[in-house]
């Protein structure tokens, strides 16, 4: 079965400090997608799709240039703010991107087949996106289906500063029951804690968290049409309102009994959320290098 690659980079990378999504962090140059890009070829996926902004097209290109021709189909879409469902209208104040949800949405005529979504610059591991097109092997086209890969959340922490994550809450069944955005959590030993209204909610590090590594059918994407209206209509005058995955699936999920399966990955995440993480990324890198999981050029 076909199945396409999502790659969410219209990141403005505020708290790295630059277009974090095209700084090197490989033996040969690689960045952190070429290894997103690889790993999804080698499990199958036959089609890529990066979202990015205007402002970041010619830089971005540049950096991706021609190391995917002939391996994958390649094709970039826009996330722009004036793209907006008929009758709406771009408020003068919003500078912010919708959120993650409306990126997706910004695929609906690139995508056709069975397809993952991931950030730019998060590395999920090759047995991540082996789950993941595992799972999206037993979608139909049209098939309300979806998927979660989910991680330990001690494994997805940065030693420098906070992160955002989908905390998760999963069935017997296997399938997601909840799940709740929480936008600073900060590692503490071996567990965590999220800064919520000037106080702490602690964390243990063994909940299952979402990375944003989601699998989905094209049948999702009229789901979050009528949602994104939804979304308009109550907050299109807020400035910093984000149209956010998590939260349209769980709308998804109470109001039409929409199923998500949670497979989880053992895979260790490695990201450049800031500038202090970029060493550790590179080492870790470097060591699966050393250890034959990759090459040291990987488009050589």
């Amino acid at each position: 079965m076909s199945s396409t690659l999502v790659i969410m980079a219209a990141g403005m990378g505020s708290r790295y400090g630059g277009l974090k999504q095209i700084d090197p962090v490989g033996p040969s140059g690689e960045i952190v997608l070429d290894y997103s890009v690889y790993d999804a070829l080698e499990v199958g996926f036959n089609k890529v799709v990066f979202v990015i902004r205007r402002d970041i097209e010619a830089p971005f290109k540049e950096a991706i240039g021609d190391k995917y021709a002939g391996r994958i189909d390649v094709e970039y879409v826009f996330q722009e703010l004036s793209n907006l469902p008929e009758g709406y209208a771009l408020p003068p104040d919003r500078s912010k991107p919708w959120g993650t949800a409306h990126a997706v949405l910004c695929c609906r005529q690139a995508v056709k087949d069975p397809f993952a979504v991931i950030n730019a610059d998060d590395f999920y591991g090759r047995d991540s996106f082996r789950i993941l097109a595992e799972n999206l092997s037993n979608y139909g086209v049209d098939e309300m289906r979806s998927c979660l890969i989910g991680f330990l959340l001690r494994n997805t922490l940065s030693e420098h500063g906070s992160v955002a994550r989908g905390i998760c809450q999963v069935g017997q069944d296997g399938h997601l029951t909840d799940i709740q955005e929480r936008l600073k959590i900060e590692k503490v030993g071996n567990a965590a804690r999220d800064s919520v209204d000037g106080g702490y909610v602690d964390l243990t590090g063994n909940e299952v968290c979402s990375m944003n590594m989601w699998g989905f059918t094209p049948a999702i994407f009229s789901g979050f049409e009528k949602y994104f209206i939804e979304f308009l209509d109550e907050k299109i005058e807020i400035p910093k309102s984000e149209f956010l995955i998590p939260e349209v699936i769980a709308t998804l999920m109470e109001r039409e009994n929409f199923l998500v399966d949670v497979p989880e990955s053992a895979e260790h995440w490695l990201g450049v959320t800031y500038s202090d993480d970029k060493p550790k990324v590179e080492a870790g890198i470097r060591q699966m290098v050393d250890n034959g999981k990759y090459p040291a050029s990987l488009w050589g």
